[in-house]
């Protein structure tokens, strides 16, 4: 089957995914997964494929079943066994995380080049996917570097965040900065450096977007932010405005008995962006620091449990110290404290 034709003005975002992000060669057996809402994306995605003369089987979600999939279709996961790139680009329903989930472990497992593009938008394709992703490299490693000595990190926003965090020095941090590799699939737009961190204690106001379904049902958060109270890596109290939010967010972070527990702590590192769109996809890679409850990703950062959720949660603005050195203020990073 075929997406419908590209639009030109996301071809350059798509170019940049195929022979920057994922260096697609000619030949190579690509699995392209979209959902009807990303169709257009996943045009100019195949486009940019065809231009290159990648093989490129499309699928489509809603041709195996109805929404929201509660499991991998058998033709998706059939497809990513032979491929050797695969891209996902949907937009989430409730209760899909599982499918999603399967679809990463066949990545995993064949150890094949994968972007995941969740959340997927055209605007997106326009603005994050346009990053000097090698700037952004270049950056991540340097962040990556020195986090694997540091000893503290603290984050505090003029909204209320402020917490600190120490790590395990056994547990990896890991790079996502586009430039995907065999070793590590990786969002798209991209822009990451995250660890599963040892502890985690103090406020965290999510003032920006939540992530899974969260996002497209609640959108942006600046109006009614979302006060996390967190002591020992575990959620203890949630408080917000929108009391429909708050109860369906304590629960969801209830799921099971890791759900409630910090799973990630990630620096955003896409210098391309100049503001936050409401799109956890790319909000997520805004310079700044961000969290999420649930699960750590064990097989990349080595942690040794699991969980069936995963959400994150974005704050805006944020002022960072690694150890005593204050590497990010107000949302930008200070360049020359990374040696760049």
């Amino acid at each position: 089957m075929t997406f419908g034709p590209a639009s030109p003005e996301l071809l350059p975002g798509a170019k940049n995914a195929v022979e920057t992000c994922l260096a697609i060669k000619p030949g190579e057996r690509v699995a392209l997964i979209a959902d009807v809402p990303s169709r257009t994306v996943a045009a100019s995605l195949a486009a940019a494929m065809e231009n290159v003369h990648a093989a490129c089987t499309s699928l489509l979600l809603e041709e195996f079943g109805p929404r929201p999939i509660k499991s991998a279709p058998a033709p998706v996961l059939d497809a990513l066994e032979t491929a050797d790139v695969g891209v996902l680009c949907m937009n989430p329903q409730p209760g899909e995380l599982s499918a999603r989930m399967a679809i990463v472990k066949v990545v995993e497992r064949r150890q094949i080049r994968y972007a995941h593009m969740v959340g997927v938008t055209p605007e997106i394709m326009q603005q994050g996917m346009r990053a000097d992703y090698r700037m952004v490299d270049r950056l991540s490693d340097k962040l990556r570097e020195r986090m694997l000595r540091a000893e503290t990190l603290t984050v505090k926003t003029e909204a209320g965040t402020q917490f600190g965090a120490h790590f395990d020095r056994g547990l990896d941090w890991v790079k996502t900065s586009g430039l995907i590799s065999p070793r590590y699939w990786s969002n798209l737009p991209a822009g990451e450096v995250f660890t599963t961190p040892a502890t985690v204690d103090g406020t965290f106001v999510c003032d920006a977007t939540a992530g899974d379904h969260f996002n497209g049902k609640y959108g942006d958060l600046q109006r009614t932010p979302l006060v996390l109270e967190i002591a020992g890596a575990r959620l203890r109290h949630v408080e917000c405005e929108r009391k429909d939010l708050e109860e369906e967010f304590w629960d969801y972070c209830h799921t099971d008995e890791n759900s409630d527990r910090v799973g990630e702590l990630a620096f955003g590192t896409n210098l391309g962006l100049s503001e936050m769109i409401g799109i956890l996809l790319q909000d997520e890679k805004f310079p700044g620091v961000h969290i999420a409850f649930g699960d750590p990703y064990g097989s990349q950062t080595h942690a040794n449990w699991k969980s069936r959720t995963h959400v994150d949660v974005l704050t805006r603005n944020c002022d960072v110290w690694i150890d005593q050195d204050q590497i990010i203020s107000k949302g930008r990073y200070q360049l020359d404290h990374l040696g760049l």
